[in-house]
């Protein structure tokens, strides 16, 4: 029978007795403990000599002898020699130190277990009786699977202190979420979210997390950013994982500065997961490249609330800088305007991509001369990402399929 407990070994003498392959091997998992590891070998494979070299591992140049294992509290048998390794147990037995026998896990008194980790979560996976390593990875690695993919119960049910993270959720498909903004997920108890991003993870959710909807729309922000601010501060005050789920990436035109800036200075512990940006992920989906070789080698990036700056009309006018954006559907004339006083040609290609990554998702390509009128014959609304410059042209990519209307608005669904 097999009992599977965790052990802290920081700090603590670890005794690797052989230094070859087997035992370069497993090495970094107690290192990465901070266990104090030395190892009793006449000779060593080259991962255990890189570690003495860098000064993470003490080497006794030497065949074992028993008194190598009295002051240790783990010591593992690794020689390629079974019975040195079962010598080195029974040494163990007899000073009551558990040992790990490599050239037969089923005799030795501690096995590795197969180990996943999710944050502070660690899932061990042993066989009862025998060893059988490919079948505990197997298992090991189809838990860790479930969960990068949010589907296992991470939440803790102990209080614990509060945080607070901010988690990017791209331009919408869960799939295009990071893992870690997944598992965080997973963990939280409260998820404050846009209207934009992954929503569809929020019904996988356990039925107990709170979810309070903050999302805005243009013109319309029913929850003002200072009482966003209040709600993460009041939940994670009190001891509650709180994530606050938003589209694209936080420091992207998300606010997400404010939020860190409004944690600290409550002294919330916060963090920040970088999502992918609809500055990249919309156009691409478009088949647009913001940058491309011979074609732009910059990207400016702007936002289509205020005035349009002069870094943003130097943009426009420039032949190798693609103009992305965000939030821009109402200032197209006011962009437009800018654009052409500024020296950009009449005929700059333009493209409006509307719900970038969704089933909807429709594309409007037109020039500067054309692209109000366009937008308006089209419809245009937001969400919307708005690309002007040379990538934006119908055919960069794919030119045998192109279809372009002669000196109008090209609208793809």
């Amino acid at each position: 029978m097999t009992t599977l407990l965790g052990l802290s070994l920081t700090g603590r003498r670890v005794v690797f007795v052989g230094g070859g392959a087997v035992a370069g091997r497993r090495v970094g998992r107690f290192l990465d403990e901070g266990a104090l590891v030395t190892v009793v070998a006449p000779a060593l494979g080259d991962a255990l000599r890189a570690h003495v070299a860098a000064g993470r591992v003490t080497w006794v140049p030497r065949p074992a002898r028993q008194d190598d294992v009295t002051d240790a509290w783990l010591v593992h048998a690794a020689t390629g020699d079974a019975s040195v390794d079962s010598a080195v147990a029974a040494w163990c037995d007899a000073v009551r130190v558990f040992c790990v026998n490599a050239s037969d896990g089923a005799h030795g008194s501690a096995r590795l277990s197969a180990e996943t980790r999710s944050g502070d979560v660690i899932v061990a996976v042993a066989s009862d009786a025998g060893v059988d390593p490919r079948r505990s990875a197997r298992l090991r690695d189809a838990i860790a699977g479930a969960l990068r993919d949010g589907m296992l119960p991470l939440r803790r049910r102990r209080t614990a202190a509060g945080r607070v993270d901010l988690v990017g959720g791209g331009p919408g498909p869960a799939d295009l979420m990071t893992v870690r903004g997944r598992r965080l997920l997973a963990e939280a108890d409260v998820v404050v979210a846009d209207r934009l991003g992954p929503t569809d993870v929020l019904a996988e959710l356990d039925p107990d997390v709170e979810v309070i909807d903050v999302g805005k729309a243009p013109g319309h922000h029913p929850v003002p950013q200072e009482e966003i601010n209040a709600i993460l501060v009041a939940h994670a005050r009190a001891g509650k994982r709180v994530v606050r789920l938003k589209g694209g990436d936080p420091f992207v035109y998300g606010r997400g500065g404010e939020e860190v800036a409004a944690c600290l200075a409550a002294g919330v512990p916060v963090e920040v997961v970088p999502g992918l940006t609809s500055v990249v992920s919309v156009p691409q989906a478009a088949g647009i490249p913001v940058t491309h070789r011979g074609t732009a080698a910059g990207l400016h990036v702007t936002m289509g609330q205020g005035p349009v700056s002069a870094a943003t009309r130097a943009a426009l006018a420039d032949d190798t800088v693609t103009t992305v954006v965000l939030m821009g559907v109402a200032a197209l004339p006011k962009l437009v305007a800018a654009a052409l006083a500024a020296g950009a040609p009449a005929h700059r290609p333009v493209a409006i991509v509307e719900r970038g990554h969704t089933p909807t998702q429709r594309t409007t390509r037109t020039t500067l001369s054309a692209a109000v009128t366009d937008a308006a014959a089209a419809g245009v609304s937001n969400p919307a990402v708005i690309v002007v410059g040379e990538v934006a042209a119908a055919g960069l990519l794919l030119p045998d399929a192109a279809a372009v209307s002669a000196g109008g608005g090209d609208s793809d669904r």
